[in-house]
């Protein structure tokens, strides 16, 4: 064993000097390669390294950061994804001794089982519809407590609208809720419906400041009990109703309807479904607020549906069965389903500030965290929050709010511009 884990050594130490990291390095022997100050990147489990080393993918890495095979001291992930090396991948990976690797690995593999018998579990099956109530239920019913660690007061688990990048996401949230209410055009009396209510913070919202009477619909549990209990505080009753079943099941008519950070669960071959749905439930010429993640298009759905490995291992451990699309498919299919597009945002930016917000937030409560859902779990979540803010930031993911009214011949109703909006 003392012989294999040598074996690992020389061959990071060599890896590591291909590549020139300007983040330190730290064996699990307490050896140090690199800078002599700032963050450490930490492989302290040699039998879970070598693993990485057998089998170099996503989702080997997530499982080494989760069971803190993988750490780093003294900073962050942001830290460590600002601490780019000056070196090309291509470069490096041209500096690396091939044979040194290939006589590496007998040693490596005997190592590597241990971590194999011991490894992390791989999360839900990313197989399940992304709407179904399993998979709804694995990513929020963590528990209620788990979220209110780095959430606003309001539990808005969507992206925050910011008027600069300030730190207060109380602030962000309130102001995307009354966005949202603004571009919907909301008016005393209106019946409105929230897809994907969450704990209830925008059917409150636009029952409190703009008279509606609310419905909402969610598939999570601990959403549905805390948003009623929420309702009741509130003594909006008689004004707000919330259901625990899925969108197919809906019935009425509503005058608005908006879904914020719900779509990306249906699945791409539920979108006709899905528009279908929303549709029948809107009134003529009622408006319906359009709020999703989404990709950049590929050449071919073909190709953008595959999905980079990144994006599949949050698939696989954070949002089992979940999809997202492009904007110009959200746009094809509201039209195909006789919706008038009127009005496409894009907030990239403000997602990326609202993940690290929250990834922040819940890093200074980590502890209760851990207490909560396990530190595995807690350790997964920084993960996924640190990489879905990146993702904003460097633009391998999107959002956009999208408005669209039930087509029909004749004025639309809305203002001649927009600017009543940016007040």
């Amino acid at each position: 064993m003392a012989r294999a884990e040598d074996k690992l050594a020389e061959l990071v130490r060599h890896v590591v000097a291909a590549f020139e990291p300007k983040i330190a390095v730290r064996l699990w022997s307490g050896e140090r390669l690199g800078p002599e100050t700032g963050p450490v990147l930490s492989l302290n489990d040699p039998a879970a390294i070598a693993g990485l080393a057998v089998r170099p993918n996503i989702a080997t890495a997530v499982g080494l950061w989760m069971s803190k095979a993988i750490d780093i001291e003294n900073g962050t992930i942001f830290d460590l994804a600002a601490a780019r090396s000056d070196i090309r991948t291509n470069q490096a990976l041209k500096r690396i001794d091939k044979l040194k690797i290939a006589g590496a690995l007998p040693a490596l593999y005997g190592l590597s089982r241990k971590a194999r018998r011991t490894g992390p579990a791989s999360g839900a099956d990313a197989t399940a519809s992304g709407s179904s109530k399993a998979a709804i239920q694995f990513h929020y019913d963590v528990s209620n407590d788990f979220y209110r660690l780095f959430l606003d007061s309001r539990m808005l688990y969507s992206c925050g609208y910011f008027d600069g990048w300030h730190e207060d996401i109380d602030k962000a949230q309130f102001d995307k809720l009354d966005m949202i209410c603004r571009k919907l055009r909301l008016k005393q009396g209106e019946r409105f419906l929230d897809i994907g209510c969450g704990w209830g913070a925008l059917l409150i919202h636009a029952a409190e400041n703009y008279g509606v009477t609310g419905q909402g619909v969610t598939l999570s549990q601990a959403q549905f009990d805390l948003a009623r209990q929420r309702i009741a505080e509130k003594g909006l009753e008689d004004r707000i109703t919330v259901e625990l079943k899925p969108f197919e099941e809906l019935n009425g008519r509503f005058d608005k309807v908006a879904s914020i950070g719900m779509f990306e669960h249906v699945g791409w071959d539920k979108h006709d479904t899905y528009f279908k749905a929303v549709r029948k439930l809107l009134e003529p010429g009622g408006l319906y607020l359009h709020h999703a993640i989404t990709r950049p298009a590929k050449e071919t759905d073909q190709k953008f549906r595959k999905g980079t490995k990144e994006y599949q291992a949050i698939i696989r451990y954070i949002f089992p069965g979940a999809e997202l699309d492009h904007i110009g498919h959200s746009a094809q299919f509201l039209e195909k389903h006789r919706f008038e597009v009127h009005d496409v945002e894009n907030w990239r930016e403000h997602y990326a500030r609202t993940c690290r917000l929250w990834h922040d937030r819940l890093l200074a409560r980590f502890d209760d965290a851990a207490a909560l859902a396990g530190e595995e779990r807690a350790r997964l979540w920084l993960l996924y929050l640190a990489g879905v803010s990146l993702g904003f930031e460097r633009g391998g993911l999107l959002i956009y709010q999208t408005l669209a009214s039930k087509r029909a011949k004749g004025p639309s109703g809305l203002p001649p511009t927009r600017r009543d909006l940016y007040r």
